[in-house]
């Protein structure tokens, strides 16, 4: 009967249950096995979500054309290279098809702005300009009023506009 020696990496470690090894190397206590290391398992506070740029788009449509045209699973390389799904080619794709060059563009996302009318930016400017000016015409309106009480008081006659303009 041979005898099997048992590698570093198979001696289980202090505390840890043997088959407790996980597929990537590491043991439960963190380590790691193996030279490299794997992916950062840190999971991200806030997921962004990914947006490509038409040219982008179009570049990864040729490479898969020139991909299938291979054969041999090189669409599907292509696609784990760039992170990417298949629905997305099958979407870019069909914007592609309809012309939509400026589809292929990401799309802003949320409530569409409201259309501004042109004038209504005048028609603001000129209700404020009238409210200016009757809140001025009130306050001349009150000056004037005292004027004429103080006139009384004093005994001092005003002449009105009309009589002026006859003489």
């Amino acid at each position: 009967m041979l005898m099997q020696t048992k590698r570093p990496e198979d001696v289980p470690v202090a505390g840890e249950a043997e088959g407790a090894r996980r597929a990537t190397g590491a043991s439960p206590a963190g380590e790691m096995s193996g030279e490299g290391s794997g992916p950062d398992p840190e999971v991200v506070a806030v997921a962004k979500r990914r947006s490509y740029t038409a040219a982008y788009k179009q570049r990864i449509l040729r490479e898969a054309e020139v991909a299938k045209a291979k054969g041999g699973g090189e669409v599907g390389a292509l696609l784990r290279r760039e992170g990417l799904y298949s629905s997305h080619l099958d979407t870019w794709r069909r914007q592609r098809e309809r012309g939509e060059l400026a589809g292929l563009a990401p799309k802003k996302r949320g409530r569409k702005a409201k259309e501004i009318n042109p004038l209504a930016k005048r028609v603001a400017e000129l209700e404020r300009n009238e409210r200016r000016l009757l809140r001025k015409l009130q306050q001349q309106q009150v000056m004037l009023d005292i004027q004429k009480k103080v006139s009384e008081l004093l005994g001092i006659p005003l002449q009105s506009p009309e009589s002026d303009d006859s003489e």
